[in-house]
Order: structure tokens, then sequence, then C-alpha cells
């Protein structure tokens, strides 16, 4: 019975081992993206806010975002989050205060402030972007890079990769817990759960 055990728990971690080994390196293959400009459309996701304040993960997206913006012109931002625990206003309108304070004109940025999960930012995003888009860019923090990635290609959006840096501090806990998202997204995946 001890040699089963011992076997099973050997298969459990080699297989662990191998999941995390796969998706890091899935993770990490976005993290020197550099889309060229020119996108029709980019979705800028939330995160976390403090008060009124983006957290910094949600401030290096924010930059990140200003800074292709204002090299490309014609590109319309659609910021997406909702306000969560302890959030006084939206994810949403922190990112667009925020790009407007980095000098991106108002009239370019479309807020969608009712989503509360990566699926809904990217579901709700889908519907403020016409038919005609050719090129949409997803901004988000690395690590968060290949799930949204996947999560655009259930709703049928063909999202080019802009990494925005996680911050140090966070680096442990973000990568641990999307791996454990992405373990839930690909049972939803499997089981047609995604809509």
């Amino acid at each position: 019975m001890y040699k089963l055990l011992k076997i099973i728990i050997l298969c459990i971690a080699s297989m662990s081992l191998l999941y995390i080994g796969f998706t890091h390196y899935q993770m990490q293959k976005h993290k020197n993206n550099n889309p060229t400009s020119g996108a029709d459309y980019m979705i800028v996701l939330g995160a976390r806010v403090h008060g009124t304040e983006p957290s910094l993960s949600l401030q290096y997206r924010i930059n990140t975002a200003a800074d292709y913006l204002l090299k490309s012109p014609n590109t319309i931002a659609i910021v997406s989050g909702g306000q969560g625990v302890n959030e006084d206003i939206s994810e949403a309108q922190v990112m667009k205060d925020g790009l407007i304070a980095l000098g991106v004109d108002r009239q370019r940025i479309i807020k969608e402030d009712q989503s509360t999960s990566t699926y809904e930012n990217i579901k709700f995003s889908k519907k403020l972007i016409k038919d005609s888009a050719k090129r949409i860019i997803v901004v988000t923090n690395d690590y968060h890079l290949y799930r949204s990635i996947l999560i655009g290609n259930q709703y049928g959006l063909d999202l080019e990769a802009l990494p925005a840096k996680t911050p140090k501090q966070a680096l442990l806990k973000s990568y641990a817990r999307e791996y454990l998202a992405l373990i839930k997204y690909y049972l939803l995946s499997m089981t047609n759960q995604i809509n």
C-alpha cells in the first residue's frame, strides 16, 4: 500500500512539474512582444485599484498603453474593468484618467466599466469593437497575456500581445495565481462553459 501511495504521489508531482513547465514556457513567449504601430483597437485590461489610485501592476499597464497610443494616433483604446471591493471608482475610470494624464486624447478612449473578470473584459470589450477592425492589441502584465489571448480566441478575437511589466514584489504571487487560473480556463474550455 505504501509503495502504491508513493507511486501516486510521484506521478502527481511529475504531472504538476510538467504542467508548470509547459505553462511557464507559454507565458514567457509573449514577454518580449512589440507589436507594430497602427492597430485599430487596444484593449487595456483592468487590475486592482487602491481607492482611486492604480496599483503598480495597473500603472504599468497604463504606461505601456500610453506609450503605444502616443505613437499610434489612430488606435482606439478600450479600458476595461469594473469597480471592485475597496475601489472607490472603476478600474476603467482610473485607466482613462491615467491615459489622459499621459497625453492621450480622451476622444480616443472608450470606457467599459462593467466587467469583473478577464472573461468579461474580453467579452464586453468585443461589443465595442467595429466589425471592420483588422488589428486588436491587448495590454496586460506579461504573466497574464497567454490566458488573455486564449480567452480572446474563445470570443473570436485574434489578439496581439503588448506586455506590461509585472512588479517584482508581485511576481511569485502573480504567477502562482495564473497557473491556477489557467487550470480553470482549460476546464471551462473543455466543458464548453465559456460563453
